[in-house]
């Protein structure tokens, strides 16, 4: 293996380090159908997120919540002595990919038989910190010198 190749394949380790993902695959739900539970969180704090997906009447809300669930546990564990109130983590991407399809037959009237597709998608979830940034406070102000002008000087006499 070439020094080139050593270095770059360090870089992709180094940087998979700092991601925090979960991947839920097979999920016998239509891809439609998690996707839009997927839309409903995307972007949003963790917190925020996991209330949303718990009172959320959707079937799809809960493996939703369960990978989410995954995620923070990653987290965790690659920031051990961290709090999550202090990372500011959000849902950073979220998609839905469609998964197997399983092909069943219903039986249909006259001898006939209809074809039943039962979609299945994969799910991958990424999450991200926020770092806020403090405002820079000004300590000390100069004073402005101001400059007489005709007006001014005129008023002084």
């Amino acid at each position: 293996m070439g020094v080139r190749k050593r270095n770059k394949a360090e870089e992709v380790k180094e940087a998979k380090k700092q991601e925090y993902f979960a991947k839920l695959r097979n999920c016998p739900t239509s891809p439609r159908k998690m996707r839009l539970v997927a839309d409903m969180v995307r972007g949003v704090k963790v917190d925020r997120a996991l209330q949303m997906l718990q009172h959320s009447s959707q079937d799809a809300a809960v493996k939703v919540h369960k990978l989410l669930l995954s995620a923070i546990s990653n987290w965790t564990h690659k920031n051990e002595g961290d709090r999550i109130e202090d990372a500011n983590l959000f849902v950073k991407e979220i998609y839905v990919d469609s998964g197997r399809m399983l092909k069943r037959i219903q039986p249909a009237p006259q001898g006939r038989a209809h074809r039943i597709h039962k979609h299945s998608n994969h799910v991958t979830l990424y999450l991200g910190s926020k770092i806020i940034e403090e405002p820079e406070v000004e300590t000390a102000v100069e004073p402005v010198e101001v400059k007489e002008t005709k007006k001014n000087k005129s008023n002084k006499k």
